[in-house]
């Protein structure tokens, strides 16, 4: 180990910039054996990994490193899973930078280590060989659970169930499972077949999927099963309070990136084929700094716009989205207007311009954040005819939505519950992933799952001992 002391950092081939502006493939390429071997002997095996402290799952990732430099690739696929249920998927869309290699020990002088890159690698390799199998239940358990979501917290839990023997049966309102990793992730960051090859191999563990299924009833499922986990997801935009924020043509993220993502799977999406959803030809203006509003600019650029502005209010050095997609944004085309926000849209029944406020960063507020100033007279008009608003979700009226008033909320309007077990208001009812913490990373959504999973079974087991007693 110790190699970055003379190699240096190297990332797998990426598909050029004017090239990957034409196509929605992936742009990253898989490292060969050689290389994926040669980058992972660069760690230097620390004392204290912060890598594996700031990754959400604790992945072990310095042991996995070691055996993949070593070539020992089917135990470190065995050691990268063991905590990661979705380790194909994690390796290509985590924001690396800002997670485990953005706390690498050797980051200073010598650039971190490529963490995702090999754990890409390793899966990819795995499930080339047969490594990956479908779970084997020794013993089934006599118990069922529900769960609400095929996202990536509902997945996880639903993996880490049926290992313990559990029939798990999920219900989903949308045609696919994958939730956020289907209709919000683009192509460009996660091909669907990664995701559809992971519904394939839960399928063949005996997991049931009822898809096209909207529960409006919790206690539907309270009566068919001994516990239920809510795993939804948060997708209510939320919206800009400007003048004129109702003209046509200023769309919801997700809202664009689900139209584009059902166009790509092959889908009928009238609103695309009118043009509204379409960027082709229009000055498009994505308002937001995270890595969702680094998707929206992307997938326009790809979708041939005359021109892509991303305003953000405050800098380059203060946004939240990985540096790593700003940086392949700005390859593709796409220009940054920092410390600038929407002041006002400008069109008759369209939107036509933006009315941009030119801002400051002044103290620092109760999150740590530098607070943002308008600079009084700094105004300007930006040509726009399509506008998309990436500035976070919310939660829907969830108690309303499930015909469960009993259902407590937290103070952010999402779902109050037990910290340790997981448990909401209602007794056996449990909720993981972004319907508990809010919009946040796939990998915290795995997290939540898994964890949600264990109080789920103890739960379930706990009942199971008191009836047979």
């Amino acid at each position: 180990m110790l190699k970055f002391t003379d190699t240096p950092q190297h990332y797998p081939d990426t598909t050029p910039a004017e090239a990957r502006k034409r196509e929605f493939d992936e742009i990253y390429g898989n490292f060969d054996p050689a290389e994926a071997a040669v980058q992972a002997a660069r760690c230097s095996q620390c004392g204290i990994p912060f890598c594996q402290i700031h990754c959400p799952l604790q992945n072990n990732i310095p042991d996995w490193l070691k055996l993949t430099a070593e070539g020992r690739l089917e135990e470190a696929y065995a050691m990268s899973s063991a905590t990661n249920n979705f380790p194909e998927i994690c390796g290509r869309i985590c924001p690396q930078d800002k997670l485990c290699e953005g706390n690498c020990v050797i980051e200073k002088g010598f650039k971190s280590v490529t963490i995702g890159a090999v754990e890409k690698y390793i899966t990819e390799t795995a499930f080339a060989s047969g490594w990956v199998k479908p779970i084997h239940v020794g013993r089934e358990s006599g118990l069922s659970v529900g769960i609400i979501g095929a996202g990536p917290a509902g997945l996880a839990a639903a993996d880490m169930l049926r290992r313990r023997g559990h029939a798990v049966h999920i219900y989903d309102r949308y045609d696919r499972v994958g939730g956020l990793m289907i209709y919000g992730i683009p192509n460009f960051k996660l091909e669907k077949h990664i995701v559809l090859r992971r519904h394939h191999l839960l399928k063949e563990s005996g997991i049931e999927f009822h898809l096209n299924y909207d529960v409006r009833h919790l206690e539907e499922l309270r009566e068919k099963h001994d516990a239920v986990l809510i795993a939804t997801g948060v997708y209510k935009a939320r919206g800009i309070e400007i003048p004129n924020a109702s003209l046509d043509n200023i769309f919801p993220a997700m809202t664009y990136l689900t139209a584009s993502n059902r166009k790509g799977l092959g889908d009928k999406v009238p609103e695309f084929d009118s043009g509204a959803f379409n960027a082709e030809g229009k000055e498009v203006v994505v308002i937001g700094g995270g890595d969702t509003a680094m998707d929206c600019v992307r997938t326009a650029v790809r979708q041939g716009a005359a021109s892509v502005t991303c305003l953000y209010r405050r800098d380059r050095a203060n946004m939240p989205g990985s540096a790593r997609e700003v940086k392949n944004a700005e390859e593709e085309g796409v220009q940054f207007m920092w410390l600038s926000a929407p002041r006002a849209f400008v069109g008759n029944d369209r939107v036509s311009q933006i009315l941009v406020q030119r801002m400051r960063l002044g103290a620092h507020d109760a999150g740590g954040r530098q607070s943002v100033i308008p600079i009084e007279g700094e105004s300007f008009p930006l040509p726009c005819d399509m506008a998309i608003e990436a500035l976070g979700f919310d939660a829907e009226e969830l108690p309303a939505l499930w015909s469960a008033p009993e259902l407590k909320l937290s103070q952010y309007g999402t779902l109050a519950i037990d910290q340790k077990t997981f448990e909401t208001s209602l007794p056996g009812v449990f909720a993981a992933g972004d319907i508990v913490r809010g919009a946040s990373l796939v990998v915290w959504a795995i997290k939540d799952g898994r964890d949600a999973a264990e109080g789920m079974h103890q739960y379930m087991m706990t009942t199971k001992q008191r009836a047979a007693a």
